[in-house]
C-alpha cells in the first residue's frame, strides 16, 4: 500500500465512520472499504493514536474527539458563525427556546451553531450534524433559494414521522410556499412534537444560511409563527450587516 492510497483509505475510513449511525467493527469496516482486515486494523490504530477514532466498550470504532475538534474549529472560522453568535444567544434568552444557525456546506445542510434556551424541550441536532433537507424548515429554504447547494435528486424521501412529505410533488409545494413567504416552518415533520420556524440569511445576494427557532409544537403555537419570524428577521438583518461590515463600523464609531 503506497502512501497516497493509504491517505485515501484513511479518509474513506473516517468518512465511513462519520456516516455510520453506530460504532463499527473491523470486519464491517474492511468490507465497506474493500480492504483486508489487517490493513484496516493498521489504519485504525494509526488514527486512534491521533485521537481521530476511538473504541467503545465493545471495541468497535467511532469517530474520536480530535476529529470533532477539527470539525468545530473549521465551523468557528466560518464568518457567519462569528457574526451570528451574539444574536443566537440574545434570541434564545429572550424566547426561552433553542435557536439554530445552519447552512448548506459541501452538499449537506449542517448545524453551524446553536444557543439553548431555558425551555423544557432541548432540541437536537448537535453542532456539526447534518439535518435532512426535505423534512426541515431550513431545508425548504435552501431548496427555495439555493437548490444547487444540496443534492436531493429524485431519490425516495424518507418518512421520519407521519407528517413528513414523502413525495417530491408535496415537497415542491412546501418549497414554493417558503419561497413566496420568505420563511419556512416544520411542524413535526422530522421529530414528532417538535416544530421549527426559520428565515434565510443573505450575503451578497446569496443565501448562505438560516436562523431557526425550535420548540415543542404547542410552544410554537403559543409564541406565534409570525411573531417568531419577525424576531428572527430582525436578528438576521443584524447578522447580515455584520457580514457586510456596516454594523461593525457603526458599533466601532459609537
Amino acid at each position: 500500500m503506497n502512501s497516497l492510497s493509504t491517505v485515501d483509505n484513511a479518509i474513506d475510513l473516517l468518512l465511513t465512520l462519520s456516516a455510520a449511525s453506530e460504532p463499527q467493527g473491523v470486519t464491517a469496516l474492511s468490507g465497506a472499504l474493500g480492504l483486508g482486515k489487517s490493513s484496516t486494523h493498521r489504519l485504525l490504530a494509526s488514527l486512534a493514536r491521533r485521537g481521530l477514532v476511538e473504541q467503545d466498550e465493545r471495541r468497535r470504532y467511532q469517530t474520536g474527539p480530535a476529529l470533532v475538534a477539527l470539525g468545530l474549529a473549521q465551523l468557528e472560522r466560518d464568518p457567519i458563525v462569528a457574526a451570528a453568535r451574539p444574536e443566537l444567544e440574545a434570541a434564545a434568552a429572550e424566547l426561552g427556546e433553542t435557536v439554530f444557525l445552519a447552512g448548506p456546506r459541501a452538499g449537506r445542510i449542517l448545524v453551524l451553531d446553536q444557543a439553548q434556551g431555558a425551555g423544557f424541550l432541548r432540541a437536537a441536532p448537535r453542532i456539526g450534524e447534518a439535518i435532512p433537507v426535505h423534512a426541515t424548515a431550513i431545508g425548504k429554504l435552501v431548496l427555495a433559494h439555493a437548490p444547487d447547494a444540496v443534492g436531493l435528486g429524485n431519490s425516495e424521501l424518507e418518512a421520519f414521522t407521519e407528517r413528513t412529505a414523502t413525495s417530491h410533488a408535496a415537497l415542491e409545494s412546501e418549497v414554493r410556499r417558503a419561497r413566496l413567504r420568505g420563511w419556512a416552518e416544520n411542524r413535526g415533520e422530522w421529530i414528532a412534537g417538535l416544530s421549527v420556524v426559520a428565515v434565510p440569511l443573505w450575503r451578497r445576494e446569496r443565501m448562505e444560511g438560516a436562523l431557526a427557532v425550535a420548540a415543542a409544537s404547542e410552544q410554537i403555537e403559543r409564541l406565534g409563527a409570525v411573531s417568531l419570524v419577525r424576531r428572527l428577521r430582525a436578528a438576521a438583518g443584524r447578522i447580515e450587516e455584520r457580514l457586510a461590515g456596516t454594523r461593525l463600523l457603526r458599533e466601532t464609531q459609537a
